[in-house]
């Protein structure tokens, strides 16, 4: 294992200290409302929350709204079953109220942080505000020794995505920007990364010579809801491809990391999106349920998709030549996340029914939500004097309870300056630009019913391949 070096250190060395103030710009937003405050109050069960968090908004709310709205988010989210844990986070939680724009309004939160040396600010606003807020936080001297946590969208393409990193990075260092996918706070997702390797048996059969394909769903049996003018400017590529898919994708192609460090990890998957062969047009569905344009805040001619399936090649020594299968949609069949890796079959025929036409080759399911499971499926013979059998799963892992929630451990790793569950600037500008090709070059929505797995168009795209598994219901059983 390779030893950290100087250089190493040095570029670390102002992220191995806690933050000793949290600054949530768009603290009266759906986000915090939703996610932040029960993750923070998350945190102050657990005793790791003991400095001032500063909510700052453009509404004009005093600080006992902000207390009101963080009390019912928690309400709303779970039971309260500590009170002493509510009542240090409501003591330690602070309001600025201000424009944006008003370079008063980070005046004043300056004031209000006071002695604090290594502010943390959260930024979970609206994507167009992130460089207007990033360079507010500089021409203050606010930035000094902080950092910046950003939510997704890091852009909306692979200029936008450029555009803002010289501006986060004009300000902040590199080290100092936490960007956000919170995915990759997920135990299941984390998972990957360690069932990969930590196992010895793994690693000869994980690659071209073994896998026969790769596909990953991930599924919503609900449509935008209030969300219509937001999806209207992202659509599924940048809303759940270009991210979390391309994340879980990374995660189960990289190479070893080459020591043990998050350093070393960010290195390997930042290499697999580099080795991904831009998406061409012909390998990608985007489809439309129906109603979709009637919704609230989308246009009534809307080419918009809600379901997207593509075929992905990633050009290197393990992986050339082996499709990866993604779909990703809403108002589909169910809502569920699940990556399947499929073997080749066996390659001399010994017993027919093992290779008869349809028949299901061996394969590895990690099933990631709404529980977690990991299976290998593999065939048993039946009882009796024939050779035939049948395929089960053998079930490695299967959900426990009490895990983290994403945003708690995010919001922790974040405070306490640890970057691995984040992503770095040449991954996410990497990711865009397999992508970019497409954000405008692309066929038209092919619209699908709602309950359905999508067009009939994904369908084909992976016919070659034997077709789409579909997210299991229970375990062992498909839909």
């Amino acid at each position: 294992m390779r030893k950290k070096t100087n250089a190493d250190v040095a570029k670390t060395s102002h992220r191995m200290q806690a933050a000793d103030a949290l600054v949530i710009f768009g603290a009266t937003g759906d986000l915090a409302h939703k996610m932040i405050f029960p993750a923070l109050y998350a945190m102050a069960k657990r005793g790791i929350l003991t400095v001032p968090v500063v909510g700052v908004a453009s509404s004009k709310w005093d600080l006992a709204q902000l207390r009101l709205q963080a009390t019912h988010s928690i309400k709303q989210a779970g039971k309260i079953d500590d009170r002493e844990a509510l009542d240090s986070l409501l003591s330690q939680l602070r309001y600025v109220g201000g424009d944006y724009a008003d370079p008063a309004t980070f005046r004043t939160l300056k004031q209000v942080l006071g002695g604090a040396q290594r502010p943390a600010y959260y930024l979970a606003i609206p994507p167009a505000l992130f460089a207007i807020v990033i360079q507010g936080l500089g021409a203050v001297g606010l930035a000094d020794r902080g950092r910046v946590i950003v939510e997704k969208p890091f852009g909306r393409d692979l200029a936008s995505a450029r555009a803002l990193n010289r501006v986060a990075q004009s300000i902040f260092p590199e080290g100092a920007i936490f960007r956000v996918d919170h995915y990759l706070g997920k135990e299941a997702i984390m998972n990957l990364l360690y069932f990969r390797f930590a196992n010895s048996f793994l690693e000869p059969i994980w690659n071209r010579n073994f896998i026969a394909s790769v596909q990953i769903t991930l599924a919503e049996d609900f449509g935008v809801k209030t969300r219509g003018t937001f999806y209207e400017s992202a659509g599924c590529l940048r809303d759940v491809i270009q991210n979390h898919m391309f994340q879980i994708v990374a995660l189960l192609a990289m190479e070893p990391p080459a020591y043990q460090g998050y350093g070393s990890v960010h290195n390997e998957k930042a290499k697999v999106f580099q080795a991904m062969r831009p998406v061409d047009p012909k390998d990608l569905v985007r489809g439309q349920y129906a109603g979709y344009r009637r919704e609230p805040g989308v246009a009534r001619d809307s080419d918009v998709e809600t379901f997207c399936a593509l075929r992905l090649f990633i050009d290197s020594w393990r992986w050339a030549g082996v499709p990866w299968y993604l779909r990703a949609g809403k108002c589909l069949a169910t809502t569920a996340a699940e990556a399947l890796v499929k073997l080749k079959l066996p390659p001399q025929r010994l017993f027919d029914d093992a290779v008869q036409p349809g028949a299901r080759a061996n394969y590895i399911r990690f099933r990631l939500s709404p529980n977690s499971a990991l299976a290998l499926a593999a065939r048993v013979k039946r009882t009796g004097k024939e050779f035939v059998g049948d395929q089960r799963e053998l079930f490695l892992l299967r959900e426990e309870g009490g895990a983290e929630t994403p945003y708690e451990r995010l919001l922790a790793a974040a405070m306490a300056g640890n970057g691995a569950l984040f992503t770095r600037e040449d991954a996410v500008e990497a990711a865009w630009a397999v992508i970019d090709p497409v954000l405008k070059k692309h066929h038209p929505v092919q619209p699908y019913k709602r309950g359905s797995w999508g067009p009939k168009e994904s369908a084909a795209l992976i016919a070659a391949d034997g077709g789409w598994s579909n997210p299991v219901c229970d375990d062992g059983a498909t839909d």
